[in-house]
């Protein structure tokens, strides 16, 4: 599969998964990319990521709080909030639906 396609789609479930790592506990964004690079989404650059958690912090959907390094910088974590298990759970139906309706039609259909 080309790179391009596989990280569009990484790109439109991003918000989905970052909740869904949040679900876990507390974490600074190189965790949550460390994360989601674990369960085969590839590598998220910052460049990618910060952007999102920043847009979901506008949202209330995450919040954060910088804590002091431990013989370094400080990083800032980031926690879900009440509003963001609620955003989840409504993507998480969301996803379900669009990946059964992407699925039903996938195999209604030939190979080119």
């Amino acid at each position: 599969m080309p790179q391009d396609a596989e990280s569009g789609w990484v790109r439109a479930a991003l918000e989905l998964a970052v909740l869904a790592a949040l679900t876990e506990g507390d974490q600074h964004g190189y965790a949550i990319g460390q994360r989601l690079a674990e369960q085969g989404f590839g590598a998220i650059r910052g460049g990618v990521l910060y952007p999102v958690l920043n847009r979901m912090e506008a949202d209330a959907v995450v919040a954060s709080s910088w804590q002091a390094g431990q013989g370094g910088p400080g990083r800032k974590v980031y926690v879900i909030t009440q509003a963001g298990r609620e955003r989840l759970a409504e993507q998480r139906e969301s996803w379900g639906r669009f990946a059964d309706t992407m699925s039903r039609f996938l195999e209604q259909t030939t190979e080119a």
